[in-house]
């Protein structure tokens, strides 16, 4: 029996209640090592929409953009300074009206096709399969590539992945080689299709499962992750009816939640402007991903109970309604401190869940929806999430200690801790009061530390941004509010902020 981390002792205070500030007391078990948060919790999601790719990372070489074969030079020395584990293309609904031979060969005899999904806009792919694996070793990320099964074939698939990878001299290995990549490709992780329940196909879960199966025996490849597309939210018999019928077709499955603040599709909300009512309801709305991991976790503990399946929430995020003047379809909006403390939520969800939570890839890298880089023209700004994203780098490949709380009022604080190969503590704290400091007091049990250090990430303002005017309106700063007493931890954390302190 899979033994169940005991990260899961966190408690994440609720956000209902008075805004009277309250000290939160807690313990931190650190003789009681839990999970390790896999590096891919981080990953990033990129699609061909709107500017998410064309202009926001590919520019072409002939652009008077600063570029390195056509990839923005400000772009990826951004990401690169992130190291970005994994990278999820071409989709995203874009992966199931992807047919991958439109995207090999010269430039300029590619066709143009219609992105059907995101504003009809054209295609002319200049990015294809040679550009996203030449993007992802600039950056020094994994690969995670998705199948088209809804417009798509078996066929196709298979012919996709043997041109990619093989070594031989089969004549999809040779076109490899006559479009200039002599060595075949790595793909870490292979994704069976895309919301099949809805842009990527309308399938049921049963029609889904038998499909998977089938494409699963033409596609696997030694040493691929494969993810079979999973649940919209809470369809959990979704996840049933795959781990019942189709679990010994793949290693990872997929979840995919978007928090809107006003849980409405027709009126998701402003990602500026907002006022403190839905401030609170956004928060409110992005802890239900946390009840979504335990539900659907549960119906895969009842079919692999040993937890060899991962789950991989592939699309994660916040989804506002699109900046005015911009094209809907283009999801382009702004990113606050709002979205930073909203990406922090999820990481300490994250790795409350890190036994079963293997990667996860936020939506989406750039231009589009939770960015965390925006561009305007020749001109790049890193966002609040960025910078959040940054923040947590020593959590990676980190043994998740269990923190016990307890909150008195209306403390709104979310605390994780995990011990480095390094030895030392990472301790992520959320305060989500957008008016008022929380004290914090944290016992060390088990552990002998001796200093603390952090940074803080906040602003004067819910919705304080960045812009290419004010490219550092929200950006980390050295935080010494934390006290070190014996094994008592103590800190004021101020109004909407997140603090990561190291304990050493």
């Amino acid at each position: 029996m899979r033994v169940r981390s005991l990260a899961a002792l966190v408690v994440a205070v609720s956000l209902v209640g008075t805004t009277a500030a309250a000290d939160v007391r807690g313990v931190v078990r650190l003789d009681q090592p839990g999970a390790t948060v896999n590096p891919d919790v981080y990953g990033q999601f990129m699609e061909q929409l709107g500017s998410g790719i064309t202009g926001g990372v590919w520019v072409g070489e002939s652009s008077e953009i600063a570029n390195t074969r056509g990839f923005r030079n400000d772009v990826i020395d951004a990401l690169k300074a992130l190291e970005v584990p994994v990278v999820r293309w071409p989709g995203g609904c874009y992966a199931d009206i992807y047919h991958w031979r439109n995207g090999i060969g010269a430039r300029s005899a590619r066709p143009v096709t219609l992105n059907r999904w995101w504003g009809g806009s054209p295609e002319d792919n200049a990015f294809g399969t040679h550009e996203f694996f030449d993007f992802a070793e600039l950056i020094g990320a994994k690969t995670y590539l998705s199948l088209n099964m809804g417009s798509g074939t078996p066929a196709e698939a298979a012919d996709w992945v043997e041109y990619i990878t093989s070594d031989g001299d089969s004549t999809l290995a040779q076109e490899r080689r006559a479009n200039g990549r002599s060595r075949p490709w790595k793909i870490d992780y292979l994704g069976l299709g895309n919301e099949p329940w809805g842009c990527g196909g309308r399938m049921r879960a049963s029609y889904y499962t038998d499909l998977m199966r089938q494409y699963a025996g033409f596609v696997a490849a030694p040493g691929t992750v494969t993810v079979a597309a999973g649940p919209n939210a809470e369809d959990y018999e979704w996840t049933r009816t795959l781990m019942r019928d189709g679990r010994d077709s793949f290693d990872q499955l997929s979840l995919h939640y978007y928090t809107l603040p006003t849980g409405d599709w027709a009126r998701k909300g402003a990602a500026v402007g907002f006022n403190t009512t839905e401030w609170r309801s956004t928060f409110d709305q992005a802890y239900r991903i946390e009840e979504m991991i335990r539900a659907h976790d549960a119906i895969m503990d009842e079919y692999d109970p040993e937890g060899r399946i991962g789950l991989a929430i592939d699309e994660w995020g916040a989804w506002y309604d699109p900046t005015p003047g911009t094209t809907a379809g283009h999801l382009q909006q702004q990113n606050s401190l709002r979205d930073a403390l909203l990406a922090a939520v999820h990481f300490n969800i994250f790795h409350r869940h890190a036994d079963r939570v293997r990667m996860t890839n936020v939506a989406q890298m750039v231009n589009v929806l939770q960015a965390l880089i925006l561009t305007d023209g020749p001109r790049m700004t890193l966002t609040p999430t960025y910078h959040a994203f940054m923040l947590y780098k020593p959590f990676r490949n980190a043994t998740v200690v269990p923190v016990e709380l307890e909150g008195t009022g209306g403390a709104r604080l979310d605390v994780a801790a995990a011990r480095g190969g390094d030895g030392q503590l990472y301790i992520a704290v959320v305060n989500l009061n957008p008016d008022h400091p929380e004290g914090l007091a944290l016992e060390l049990d088990g552990g002998a530390l001796s200093r603390v250090t952090g940074q803080v990430l906040t602003a004067s303002r819910t919705d304080a941004h960045n812009a290419p005017e004010y490219p550092e309106a929200v950006t980390p700063n050295a935080f010494n509010g934390g006290r070190l007493a014996g094994r008592t931890l103590t800190a004021q954390v101020p109004a909407k902020a997140l603090v990561v302190l190291t304990v050493r």
